[in-house]
């Protein structure tokens, strides 16, 4: 999908841009899409986890699209912008799976880990300027 290769390029294109330490914004997508890969639509509280899960993955998209709407944001303009647009595809999407036109979150897993890829990769760069540097 369009939105899941952006995540790829977006995350990914900025391992060389920033040096910070990109391991809590991880362990939160590592959480939310653990949240959303792991219902189970025959569980009785499926109803109320999907739910938590959904708002608990919307607030973390929340928080990266008021943080790369920030013209102070180190990230590059056009990664702002192609996270901010992520952003937005996660809040439509969840709105459809709210309003029961779709009942699958698989794309929005599927973009936070592209997301979570591009991070890692952050990381492993981070360390090897690291050691490099040493």
């Amino acid at each position: 999908m369009i939105e899941t290769s952006l995540a790829q390029q977006s995350y990914g294109a900025s391992a060389k841009s920033t040096g910070n330490d990109k391991n809590i914004e991880y362990q939160a997508f590592a959480h939310v899409t653990r949240a959303l890969s792991t219902l189970d639509k025959s569980a009785i509280d499926y109803f109320v986890r999907k739910q938590e899960a959904l708002f608990n993955n919307l607030q973390l998209w929340r928080v990266l699209a008021v943080e790369v709407a920030n013209e102070n944001n180190p990230l590059p303009a056009d990664l702002r912008a192609n996270l901010f647009y992520l952003s937005e595809f996660t809040r439509h999407h969840t709105a459809r799976i709210h309003a029961g036109e779709t009942d699958d979150p698989s794309v929005l897993i599927d973009i936070n880990k592209s997301v979570m890829r591009g991070l890692r990769a952050q990381s492993a760069l981070q360390e090897e300027q690291k050691e490099s540097s040493a």
